[in-house]
């Protein structure tokens, strides 16, 4: 089947482990997450969550707004592997496009999870990449997060999207994208269409320190991207357009104090995606993001709050006069 998201990027699966006996201390900039050393610490529960990741919650955002979307990752051939790849049918995403490969381990990360945030420990495999053997071009592609292995792969695939002119390239890089700096993937940065990332990222992107997020926008920018996005917290987020203009999206109101906010980045850059994917404006997409990033910090992982288009509308018919897109002067 034809699908208008292809999401490339590592899939795996979070154990959340829910802490009772911890300490938040030192810089209130960086924290640091503090247990007894050399002890036998109590949990409250923990619960694993099968075929997430950044790309395989875009996949599974984009499907449950009604837009057909495959996945092209990685997993091992064993029992976790198994259990992500029926997830994502589960998803009603197409897997025609992952990949088992013998001998390597599907991904698993430990989630510590504290109060309403969490700290990740994260050991990706390195798997074997190779570019998607997709039949046609997809009109979108969603890449995210890969492995520190993956630098060579991302000039596979920055030729792949040569090949397909007319499909749109979102970017939303991970930790080692991140770390490989913008010049080594300047042929990515330079095709993308729509760029999201956080705050900090983008100051370690761009090597500013800046606070400015119209400053951080522009030097983005200057990277390639057409559409610039940076999220900024409870400040929510900055949008620079193909037009110059600058906006500023807020969140949704919660209706209730956050439960734990792994996620949420992707739910509004993934719902962004799906909503022009639908043939929607950018003013209005923009402004389903933050719902489904309200959505997901109720419950636990990355897709569990997810809305279906219908559940969007009507909570953006719903929410108050107050969020709109404020222009940045």
């Amino acid at each position: 089947m034809k699908n208008d998201i292809l999401a490339i990027g590592d899939i795996v699966i979070d154990n959340f482990i829910r802490l009772k006996e911890a300490q938040v201390t030192g810089d209130p900039e960086h924290p640091t997450l503090c247990m007894r050393f050399a002890d036998k610490i109590p949990f409250e529960y923990s619960v694993e969550v099968p075929a997430v990741g950044n790309a395989s919650n875009a996949a599974v955002a984009a499907a449950k707004l009604g837009v057909p979307a495959a996945l092209h990752a990685y997993v091992g051939n064993d029992e976790h592997g198994v259990r992500c790849l029926d997830a994502l049918k589960v998803a009603d995403v197409d897997t025609a496009l992952m990949e088992t490969q013998d001998g390597k381990h599907t991904n698993y990360h430990f989630v510590l999870w504290f109060e309403d945030e969490r700290t990740i420990l994260i050991k990706h495999e390195m798997f074997d990449y190779t570019t998607p053997k997709a039949a046609e071009a997809p009109a979108w592609v969603y890449l995210s997060s890969l492995s520190g292995n993956s630098l060579p792969y991302h000039a596979q695939l920055a030729a792949q999207f040569a090949a397909w002119p007319d499909t749109k390239l979102a970017f939303q890089p991970g930790t080692f994208q991140i770390k490989f700096g913008a010049e080594a993937l300047r042929d990515i940065y330079a095709r993308t269409y729509i760029f999201f990332c956080n705050k900090e990222e983008a100051q370690i992107i761009t090597g500013s320190s800046s606070e400015d997020s119209r400053e951080l926008l522009r030097e983005l920018r200057a990277l390639g991207p057409k559409i610039v996005v940076i999220t900024d917290g409870h400040f929510g987020a900055y949008v620079l357009d193909e037009q110059d203009r600058m906006w500023n999206i807020p969140m949704y109101p919660d209706p209730k104090p956050p439960f734990e906010r792994t996620g949420a980045g992707d739910a509004f850059a993934s719902t962004v995606v799906a909503a022009l994917a639908l043939g929607l404006p950018l003013e209005q997409a923009l402004l389903w993001g933050p719902i489904n990033a309200m959505g997901v910090v109720q419950e636990i992982g990355a897709q569990k709050g997810l809305f279906t288009r219908e559940q969007i509308e009507k909570l953006l018919a719903e929410a108050p006069e107050s969020y709109k897109l404020t222009p940045l002067l």
